[in-house]
């Protein structure tokens, strides 16, 4: 009867001991399987404050030949960018003087320089600050028309503008 005992409780310390491994297992199992699952999840980064993209839009200001006069009919699309610039102080502006094919190019980059510096006092007499108008002169080598006429030509007597920052 002894004997029984013995192998009874022998059976009982073998199933809690299979028992008690079974379930350190299961829970490292466990443990493998969810690190897989959330790995396999994307991580959504956190949600950031959007600023309002401004777009501005700037007129391209045209120039008489051989003149870096300010004509009549660029005179209320400067005055719309003046305001546009004073409701942005943070916008700061190249101007981009050119000139047609027409002339030396010492000449031309004189004249689109002569182009630029105009737009950028009439914007400064209409209270822009001029540390924001940045100017450059291209003359004739970065034509908006490829052409050989005065169609061509009228076109690329110019100023442009380019947004430095915001």
């Amino acid at each position: 009867m002894k004997r029984t005992i013995n192998i009874i409780s022998g059976v009982l310390l073998i199933s809690l001991i299979l028992a008690g491994c079974a379930k350190k297992q299961a829970t490292k199992q466990e443990e493998i399987v969810k690190p897989e699952l959330t790995a396999e999840q994307p991580v959504t980064p956190p949600a950031e404050e959007k600023k309002p993209e401004v777009k501005i839009d700037f007129s391209t200001v045209y120039f008489g030949f051989d003149s870096y006069s300010i004509e009549e009919a660029s005179v209320s699309r400067l005055t719309e960018t003046a305001k546009l610039l004073r409701s942005y102080p943070q916008v700061a502006v190249r101007l981009e003087g050119h000139c047609d094919e027409r002339g030396t190019t010492e000449y031309n980059l004189a004249l689109g320089e002569k182009r630029s510096v105009a737009v950028r006092d009439y914007l400064v007499n209409l209270g822009v600050e001029r540390s924001r108008l940045a100017t450059v002169s291209f003359g004739k080598e970065k034509p908006a028309d490829l052409g050989h006429n005065e169609i061509s030509w009228a076109k690329n007597r110019r100023v442009e503008f380019v947004v430095e920052k915001k």
